[in-house]
């Protein structure tokens, strides 16, 4: 990594111990239970020998890890191509798959192109521009785009070369129009493997092109364009699983089941990898959305999504059962990539839906993973992840850390390092170390330079100081940060909008924000994953500040901050100290808490005090000038503290209000339009209802 020495050290909070993530034995999660059984390491798979074969051997071979690397060459590619041929790739792919993984993604790349220099084969056309599509959305860049839809496009062809012809209306546009023409199980048992592989490997492209598409164009028109094709390409996944099904079941009809073995493993994995990914996909949507894709007859099932992706893996939810039932040997090319999903959804998607997410499924997943590609970064950043939802953010940092380390190769895969390490930074109430990052970012990384403009300014708003050169630098980052957001799919980012808000709102107020890093680690989940001495000797202290000087101003608003915004900052201080206080008195479901921690504040006067800080927002919202999502932010969280205290109906009020389209803020003036962060809290309002009818906590 090309860093001095000082800039290691900045991010280097302690070196992991081990890629073991399960925490020692005597910790608990704040659910009250064991967060991993007492045996939280994976072990090496046993050998497939049965007891009575293994006795006749002499000297008792050593089981082979289900996690061994399958490749240590490159495997032989066979010229001149025959499309007929097109599937003895499939292990020069694996190969490639297995050195991207490893974190040598150059030499997979090289390795693709060297073997397919005219981009005329079925798995290394599509698998080089599965790469240049991960190198686009890394960069963000327009010329990655452009290379990545490029590279998808040419897999595209090359997918529709080998598929089966048509007879008749073959053509795409009638496709999208008619979709059950040629989808039948019968049609697909009448293809040869190549043309099955083909069919799959056509959606891929699809899919991949598609996504390029949206996030290069930016518009509406693009967007509908490439909507159709994401149809074309879940389509096509239908047909294909429905097949499965089918041949699954004759397979158990004929005693044979419970799946049919005459399949290949490498179609078998492409199919439920796809399916899984729709079904997740289409089940995330928002309420209004999807009833528009319903219209076109696709529904997403959350539950067949995760099944799907846990059988590419051989992955079971039971208890103790720690070991995948495919090893490497047996897998299907497409089964790390399985894994990665689930990793996200768990991981990442957690932190806008609670159903399906289980953290103990992930730590599976990630420990065997990490036994494979103990130096890749995909599953570092898991590590580190899984660390931040723990509440570990030190141990995240390390993690984040080690994964720069692992590779040099793809200078734009740390800019997600310093993404996840200035949350974790702000959880610990490190904004040095925040600023760090986002000064990095800012400088380097071209995904939201609106963010990382406005995360510079607050962290070196909220340290203070007299320095005139580091106030004159806040004044000229908030300036241009409205001028910087972006659009994907015609749409502004929601995120950069609230940054824009509170950039104009810092200059309109004489250069002042009230605590606009803490308000940024809310929006971040930082206070969520902050420790919760972190949250008692740091972070209250700042809302304490606030307020005292908010309060010499009671009798006479009018005197504070030259008369304009009292009553914002008052209920965002008072917003903030109820966040705060909720994690003392309720830490989240999944963090890992030391038992011998002693909090200073008790439980019930924490719960009180979040309860009353709550209320406070909602009397005084009516007079709220510019911040009215504060409102609707502290019904939400008010209706998680009642959860919390087992008042499951009052919850479901408070949640069924911010979801009602009322204006639950009453000034003179109202409010004009959305508030910010309006659909992110709606996705989070739905999901915090469907956790209370599963019983869960949140």
């Amino acid at each position: 990594m090309s860093m001095s020495n000082k800039k290691s050290q900045n991010f280097t909070c302690c070196p992991p111990r081990s890629l073991d993530l399960s925490p020692h034995t005597s910790t608990r999660t704040s659910r009250g239970e064991d967060s991993h059984p007492s045996d939280t390491l994976l072990t090496p798979a046993t050998s497939h020998m049965s007891p009575t074969d293994a006795l006749k051997d002499e000297e008792p071979k050593t089981p082979v890890p289900s996690w061994t690397l399958r490749w240590t060459e490159p495997p032989k590619v066979k010229y001149p191509y025959k499309p007929t041929e097109a599937l003895e790739d499939l292990p020069g792919v694996c190969h490639a798959l297995e050195l991207f993984l490893s974190s040598h993604m150059l030499e997979s790349e090289e390795y693709c192109h060297k073997s397919d220099e005219k981009k005329e084969r079925l798995y290394f056309a599509t698998g080089y521009g599965l790469i240049q599509c991960v190198k686009g959305l890394m960069s963000y860049e327009d010329v990655d785009l452009l290379a990545g839809i490029a590279h998808t496009k040419q897999g595209n062809l090359i997918a529709s070369q080998h598929r089966k012809k048509q007879a008749f209306l073959g053509s795409r546009l009638a496709g999208y129009v008619v979709s059950s023409l040629h989808s039948g199980v019968g049609f697909i048992k009448g293809m040869t493997d190549v043309e099955r592989h083909a069919e799959l490997v056509f959606a891929e492209s699809m899919f991949e092109k598609a996504l390029l598409g949206i996030m290069y164009s930016g518009d509406w028109l693009a967007f509908i364009k490439e909507a159709l094709n994401m149809r074309t390409t879940i389509g096509i996944y239908r047909q294909l699983a429905t097949y499965l099904d089918a041949l699954d079941a004759e397979a158990t009809a004929r005693g044979l089941g419970p799946i049919d073995t005459t399949v290949d493993r490498h179609f078998r994995s492409g199919v439920y990898l796809g399916q899984g990914v729709c079904n997740m996909i289409l089940s995330l949507m928002p309420g209004k959305l999807i009833t528009l894709v319903e219209l076109f007859g696709y529904k997403g099932d959350r539950k067949v999504g995760l099944d799907n992706l846990m059988k590419a893996g051989g992955w079971s939810a039971e208890v103790g059962v720690d070991e995948p039932a495919i090893s490497t040997s047996q897998e299907g090319v497409r089964r790390s990539i399985a894994d990665m999903v689930l990793l996200i959804f768990h991981l990442v998607l957690s932190s806008f839906t609670f159903d399906g997410v289980d953290i103990t499924i992930a730590t599976k997943v990630l420990n065997w993973n990490l036994k494979r590609y103990p130096n890749g970064v995909f599953f570092l950043f898991g590590a580190g992840r899984l660390s931040l939802v723990r509440s570990q953010p030190e141990q995240a940092i390390a993690y984040y850390t080690q994964a720069m380390n692992s590779q040099t190769q793809y200078r734009n895969l740390h800019h997600i390092s310093f993404w996840e390490i200035a949350s974790a930074r702000l959880a610990l109430w490190d904004l040095s170390g925040s600023l760090d990052c986002w000064r990095d970012l800012e400088k380097e990384a071209t995904w939201s330079k609106a963010i990382y403009s406005y995360g510079m300014a607050v962290c070196m708003l909220e340290l203070g100081g007299n320095d005139e050169k580091q106030k004159e630098e806040v004044a000229r980052l908030m300036d241009r940060v409205p001028g910087l957001r972006q659009k994907i799919a015609g749409k502004s980012i929601p995120l950069e909008k609230f940054v824009a808000r509170k950039a104009r709102k810092f200059q309109s107020q004489s250069q002042r924000l009230a605590l606009p890093a803490l308000e940024m680690a809310y929006l971040f989940l930082a206070i969520t994953h902050a420790p919760r001495r972190v949250i008692v000797e740091k972070m209250l202290p700042e809302i304490d500040a606030l307020q005292a000087e908010l309060d010499k101003h009671r009798t006479n608003t009018s005197g504070y901050g030259g008369g304009v915004g009292y009553w914002d900052d008052f209920c965002l201080g008072m917003f903030l100290k109820g966040v705060c206080m909720r994690y003392v008195a309720y830490p989240d479901p999944d963090a890992v808490l030391d038992p011998e921690e002693v909090v200073a504040i008790p439980k019930e006067e924490a719960e009180k005090a979040a309860v009353d800080s709550f209320n406070k927002v909602l009397e005084a919202g009516h007079r709220i000038e510019l911040d009215h999502h504060l409102v609707y932010h502290a019904h939400y969280e008010l209706g998680r503290v009642m959860a919390c205290q087992g008042d499951t109906d009052g919850a479901k009020a408070e949640f069924e209000l911010v979801l009602s389209g009322k204006p639950l803020e009453v000034g003179a003036s109202g409010r004009k339009g959305k508030y910010s962060m309006e659909n992110a809290l709606h996705m989070r309002t739905h999901a915090a209802i469907d956790a209370l009818a599963l019983g869960r906590r949140l």
